[in-house]
């Protein structure tokens, strides 16, 4: 008697799987990481400990900027809270409404074509506050009217009928106007489009808005910053607030947006388009017939088409030779996750390794038997703390070395003699560092001093092995500087400007490096000893990387074609390149194409904000910092009013909370069922910020039965009951994030009580699966399951190889009428099919029932087609194939745009065997026999991932056709498979 309650009390304290509705996992710090807030005019902002410069100069530059980035929309926003991440070593940061928050992640990237010459929370600051204004600017019209009702959820209909290549592409713009960087003038940002159109392919406007599966579609960055720079330059730098204005003032019907364009410029959404590429073409024509172009020799890939004609999009960049005949690159692409691959004589093509998840630092560095590279490193539990690794592959051995561990190593780069790898390390404090680790350890052997904060990106070594060579980013400027490791001494090559220089690359007395000062992204040459700048490539759209070969004869680069990178040759004869000025604002310069015109003179804000931008911060810390205790500010609600479930039965009116932190979820409310007319009361709660998550919920309410009391079907045998019911559902839950390969791993425990007390039933038998008038129901529910999964492409339907694995257990250990217990365990295995992005699913599983008072539901799937039998055991097998079918690209009008036809056949099989009761002709107990029923159903589904109503993001739907061979029926169903949002 004593040990199954203490074995019972250590499952409930160690694992667990849920059948109460429970809050998603959010993304958290470590709970020992402390918080810490500066309240400004218009923002509170929230930091981790140590980042308190970094805050109060991110606090100031904000708040200056609070005019300047609204005045185009004409909209002062609410005050919103700011929080500055620095546990993740992923560049980003945004803004959301639920709760409403921006954060931003203190971690500068690599990426030239993101950062430029910008300060990396300047950039955040000016962009993401920008989407502050643009969710604000929908508070008038219906806008305010459902906000008040609502709370914040309310704005999602008025800021879903604004296209996300607004926002976006006008936030693209306001970095651009109000700064002297900014994605605008970063040919980098572009090149694909450019690519296109130069190309001839002009995509319809439904296709520039959804997206391809086969070609290289710009993003809705790109596109969004085009047309709405396109539509300021030629109505005025306010229009968008017109628009705007118009729009959240009229009747939120699917085309409300292109109509409000319409009535300001009489242009719709498509006519906008069709307007924005026919200048964008000529533009960029006009650019293309001054150009002298540098022959170079495209290396044979083989890269996947489509079908005879159509290439898929694919990339093959960063090339580091390792003989003069072979090259070592990366190959990516819609059709191919990250990997390394050479590229050898007579065209052949190898891969010898498949990355996991690498922080892409826009570089690769090798030796002849040796690479290295960056990779996400992932914490087991917090989601908000992410690692940036070093990893090595021996090239002769095959061997792979995950040579750190949980560090923030955002470049690498192999000396020539593999004794030594130089990386840039970004701290928790945004600060900076060089260091240099050992080869083969990956220990840290020196730290380069840095006492300005200079960002650098891109390391190299010199052929000396104790010097390098780095990009070095300050006060909106680069440069290019040569260090010796060993005595710290520096060498600036080029004077500080504001010149998006990246990836320097040594050869004997030159350093190459990229530069976009001609409008188009080319390498360039310094020349160490005499600082002679020259350009070494004149390419049609960009040439990235370069690379010499071990003979000093021939010259590697990316270069970019509408299909993808790929990796160009040429002679490397200093004789042929072109001597240009150091500077590259020097008289005569080719000046680069710049689409915004004259817009930064006359956008509202911009020049007061470019001034901002460019002032240093002031050292001191006018606002006062305060400590922020998630406890006590864990309450936050964002939400209130009426929502509908997603199966539209059952409608609610409540609250809805989350605290900046995300550690504390609460929703209390009352629910209505429609199918049953009736209400219940309820409360959840989950609090992620410790270790485990803790969940608790509470219903009150009440249930509509209806059976027929004689179990046959005479009207007048169907009797209906309401009745009433208390539920409250307590747990715990353990999720451990364990990718650390080209495997998404995961792991998750659980363990939940649940207790279901039941009134006022009076019909006179109940369902086995209903608590009815037995009173109460106690019982426990365990879980575990581990999946381990291959990484996908966009092109693959399914995973092509992996494993996972369920298992749980349900029991009622604390007595009472109700009596049950149940296991069951599940599994599947994932395949590749024939083509390659189709797949194969096996799939399995056994479930055990004890014969009690009660049934619980299905631990392990059923034949699809077939009602659930609840048999004492149940063994279920499954095989199915999927396969993607056509990517077609279809257009029905405004309406529908289908990009893609797949499928999936399959068969399932289930086996149940149950233990009945048989009873002579008096009805009295006279043994037991064993039933058995097989259950066979095979099928196809057919589904469509389309966009509707020209939104951005894809749905899939379809129908399911089944025969089911054990009753010998047809049944055709309704397919939804992803709604999307």
């Amino acid at each position: 008697m004593l040990r199954r309650p203490v074995f019972t009390a250590i499952l409930l304290l160690v694992v667990l799987t849920a059948e109460a509705q429970i809050f998603p996992v959010l993304d958290q710090n470590p709970a020992s990481l402390r918080w810490y807030r500066l309240r400004t005019p218009h923002f509170n902002v929230l930091y981790p400990r140590g980042l308190d410069s970094t805050a109060q100069r991110t606090a100031q530059r904000i708040e200056s900027l609070y005019e300047p980035a609204s005045a185009s929309l004409e909209k002062k926003p609410r005050r919103i809270s700011l929080l500055i991440q620095n546990q993740t070593t992923n560049s980003n940061g945004f803004v959301t409404l639920f709760p409403r928050r921006s954060e931003f992640f203190a971690i500068p990237p690599q990426d030239p074509g993101l950062l430029g010459t910008f300060n990396w929370l300047d950039q955040l600051a000016v962009h993401e506050y920008r989407h502050v204004v643009q969710n604000d600017k929908a508070l008038q019209g219906y806008g305010r009217f459902l906000y008040t009702v609502f709370g914040n959820s309310g704005l999602f209909l008025p800021l879903l009928t604004v296209p996300d290549w607004f926002a976006e592409g006008d936030a693209v713009s306001t970095e651009t106007l109000l700064s002297t960087s900014g994605r605008g003038r970063i040919p980098n940002f572009d090149v694909g489009m450019r690519a296109n159109l130069l190309a001839g392919r002009r995509f319809d406007y439904p296709k520039a808005v959804g997206g391809s599966y086969r070609d290289n579609v710009p993003n809705h960055y790109v596109l969004g910053y085009f047309m709405t720079t396109y539509l300021k330059r030629t109505y005025g730098p306010d229009v968008w607030s017109r628009v705007l204005n118009r729009n959240y003032r009229r009747f939120p019907w699917p085309f409300a947006f292109s109509a409000s364009i319409k009535d300001e410029t009489k242009l719709r959404t498509e006519d906008l388009y069709r307007k924005t590429m026919d200048d964008l073409t000529e533009s960029w024509q006009k650019q293309q017939e001054r150009l002298t172009i540098t022959p170079a020799t495209l290396l044979p890939v083989e890269a996947e088409k489509a079908d005879s004609k159509r290439p898929v999009f694919t990339n093959y960049q960063y090339p580091q030779f390792l003989a003069d005949s072979t090259v070592l690159c990366v190959k990516s692409g819609l059709g191919d996750t990250p990997r390394l691959v050479i590229l050898g004589k007579n065209g052949t093509e190898k891969t010898i390794f498949v990355q996991g998840f690498p922080n892409d630092p826009s570089m690769l560095s090798a030796t002849a038997n040796k690479v290295c590279w960056i990779e996400f490193g992932y914490d087991p539990r917090w989601g908000q703390r992410i690692y940036s690794n070093v990893r090595l592959l021996d090239l002769t051995t095959g061997t792979v070395t995950r040579l750190t561990h949980r560090a923030r190593y955002t470049a690498a780069a192999l000396s020539p003699d593999n004794s030594k790898i130089g990386v840039v390390q970004n701290t928790e404090r945004y600060k900076t560092q060089l260091l240099v680790l050992d080869g083969k350890t990956g220990k840290v052997v020196k730290i380069l001093s840095n006492p300005e904060n200079e960002f650098f990106l891109h390391p190299r070594w010199l052929a000396d092995n104790k010097t390098l060579s780095v990009v070095a980013l300050k006060n909106n400027r680069k440069t290019i500087l040569t260090i010796d490791t060993e005595t710290n001494a520096r060498t600036e090559l080029l004077p500080y400007a504001n010149e998006n220089l990246s990836n320097p690359q040594p050869w004997r007395d030159y350093i190459f490096y990229n530069s976009p000062r001609s409008g188009i992204d080319n390498i360039y040459a310094v020349n160490v000893r005499t600082k002679q700048v020259s350009q070494v490539t004149s390419r049609p759209l960009a040439a990235y990387h370069a690379t010499v070969s071990p003979s000093g004869t021939a010259l590697a680069f990316d270069d970019f074609a509408a299909t993808g990178y790929r990796i160009a040759r040429m002679s490397l004869n200093s004789s042929d390149w072109k001597a240009v000025p150091t500077s590259p604002n020097a008289p005569g310069q080719v000046q680069p194409v710049r689409f915004f015109g004259s817009l930064p003179s006359i956008e509202p804000g911009a020049s007061q904000g470019r001034q901002i931008l460019t002032d240093s911060v002031p050292v001191s810390a006018p606002y006062p910092s305060t400590r922020f205790r998630r406890l006590a500010n864990a309450v936050n609600v964002y939400s209130w009013g009426p929502t509908i479930s997603s199966t539209g039965q059952a409608l609610s009116v409540g609250l809805s909370s989350q605290d900046l932190l995300s550690t504390t979820q609460i929703g209390v409310g009352y629910g209505y069922n429609q199918a049953e007319r009736v209400g219940n009361f309820y409360a959840n709660l989950s609090y992620q910020g410790l270790y485990p998550i803790f969940d608790l919920s509470f219903q009150h309410g009440n249930r509509n039965t209806s059976l027929y009391i004689d179990r046959v079907a005479p009207a007048d045998s169907l009797r209906s009951d309401q009745w009433q019911y208390n539920q409250l559902t307590a747990g715990i839950r353990l999720p451990l994030q364990l990718t650390n390969s080209k495997y998404m791993q995961g792991l998750n425990l659980s363990a939940y009580y649940s207790y279901l007390q039941v009134s006022g039933y009076d019909l006179p038998f109940r369902y086995i699966t209903d608590v009815g008038s037995a009173g109460s129901l106690n019982a426990l529910t365990y879980g575990f399951s581990y999946s381990r999964v291959l990484r996908q492409s966009k092109r693959d339907v399914a995973p092509r190889w992996g494993q996972t694995i369920s298992a749980n257990w349900r029991t009622t250990p604390f007595g009472g009428r109700l009596t049950a217990e149940q296991w069951g365990i599940q599994g599947n295995v994932y395949l590749p099919g024939i083509g390659k992005h189709q797949a194969i699913r096996l799939r399995g599983g056994y479930q055990e029932q004890s014969r009690g008072t009660y049934r619980f539901s299905a631990l392990v799937f059923y034949p699809r087609g077939q009602s659930y039998i609840s048999d004492d055991q149940i063994t279920a097998g499954s095989v199915e194939y999927r396969l993607p079918i056509a990517d077609t690209h279809w257009s029905l009008g405004r309406w529908l745009y289908v990009q893609r036809i797949k499928a999936a056949g399959f068969f399932d099989a289930a086996e149940g065997q149950s233990l009945i009761e048989v009873r002579d002709r008096f009805g009295r107990l006279s043994g037991y026999q064993t039933e058995r029923q097989g259950y066979r159903t095979t099928g196809l589904d057919v589904s469509f991932v389309f966009n509707a109503l020209r939104l951005r993001t894809p749905l899939e739907a379809g129908f399911r056709t089944i025969y089911n061979i054990t009753t010998q029926q047809w049944l055709v169903q309704p397919l939804v498979i992803d709604i999307g949002f």
